[in-house]
């Protein structure tokens, strides 16, 4: 196996300055640099990289804590996440949590040792949020936050809720529904604030058996939609708490043999890739600028680790619709 010792000697230089080459380059005039740099593609020399991590005082590995990969949104901020990081010579330890397990998933991440910590399985009021303040490893949140309201990025959700609703009374309905998730999650608890005030400032009055707040398993939202489908008087309008529930929910409209939008209009928020696609064309609610959330989290949370920058982090994304397919105007009936 090739040394740096080999490098050295091919270089014609000292160990010591093959590894200020390797680990603090900058410091190292530029014939010295490519001499050493030439040495190292000859012999196709791979540094240690636990080797280089104590010298540094790092270990270039970044611990993400994800949701579930049967989301789409996390699938999008994920490939968004681990590119950056790779581009700027990071590892990512990747875990994929489950909201019954975040303990679990939060002991794992800290056992070891990294530089840095991106979540997006935070709950409002977290213990972990202030057990992470007083560690000395920088960490940022996405998509949640917690109730503290620091160190996070995120679209705009209480406004991304209410133009939903907005959207939906736009077109002439009167009768809509509500299929969100978890309210200690501050993406959903925001979502359906805005949503409910919509409902409340057009004088839409907000009926309980149109709400459902499910734990975003298919099982549960699949039986949520065909609790609303089977009322009296069905909803003609469902604003959906992301992306992959208002997916999930045309998925149950179709098996029932119903048509998006004439037989219900159903629109979600996130904007992730998939509701663009072609055979989809959902109508959604998302980031104005078109920003990952994830791409943008975490190029902050490696700008903390570069540059022991431990300013707080408070990055809410603006808004809009993205009217596609899923959603059209209410026929009045005759």
């Amino acid at each position: 196996m090739v040394s740096s010792k080999d490098v050295a000697k091919l270089a014609g230089v000292s160990q010591a300055t093959v590894s200020r080459v390797l680990n603090t380059p900058d410091l190292v005039k530029k014939p010295t640099l490519e001499k050493v740099q030439r040495a190292i593609n000859d012999l196709n020399y791979i540094p240690n990289a636990q080797a280089r991590s104590l010298v540094q005082n790092k270990s270039r590995t970044i611990a993400l804590l994800s949701g579930p990969l049967h989301n789409p949104f996390f699938v999008d901020t994920t490939t968004a996440i681990v590119n950056y990081a790779s581009q700027m010579d990071y590892r990512i330890q990747v875990q994929f949590v489950n909201d019954h397990k975040l303990n679990d998933a939060y002991t794992i991440a800290l056992e070891h040792k990294v530089d840095g910590i991106i979540l997006s399985c935070i709950l409002n009021d977290d213990p972990i949020f202030e057990k992470l303040k007083r560690m000395n490893v920088p960490f940022i949140t996405y998509n949640r936050k917690h109730q503290n309201n620091e160190y996070f990025v995120e679209i705009d959700n209480y406004e991304a809720g209410y133009l939903s609703a907005k959207h939906m009374i736009d077109q002439g309905h009167e009768l809509i529904a509500w299929v969100g998730g978890p309210q200690n999650f501050s993406t959903f608890y925001h979502r359906f604030q805005g949503f409910s005030q919509a409902l409340k400032d057009e004088r839409i009055g907000l009926k309980p058996e149109y709400i459902f707040n499910t734990d975003t398993t298919s099982t549960d939202i699949s039986a949520s939609f065909h609790q609303l489908m089977n009322l009296k008087n069905p909803p003609s309008a469902i604003c959906a708490g992301s992306d992959s529930l208002a997916l999930n929910v045309m998925d149950n409209a179709i098996s029932m043999g119903l048509e998006v939008p004439k037989d219900v209009s159903i629109i979600g928020i996130d904007n992730v890739d998939l509701s663009s696609h072609g055979s989809i064309q959902l109508t959604t609610v998302g980031s104005i600028s078109g920003r990952n959330l994830g791409h943008l989290a975490i190029q902050k949370l490696i700008d903390m680790i570069e540059n022991k920058n431990n300013s707080c982090v408070k990055i809410t994304e603006p808004v809009k619709i993205f009217p596609r397919s899923t959603t059209s105007q209410k026929v009045k009936q005759t």
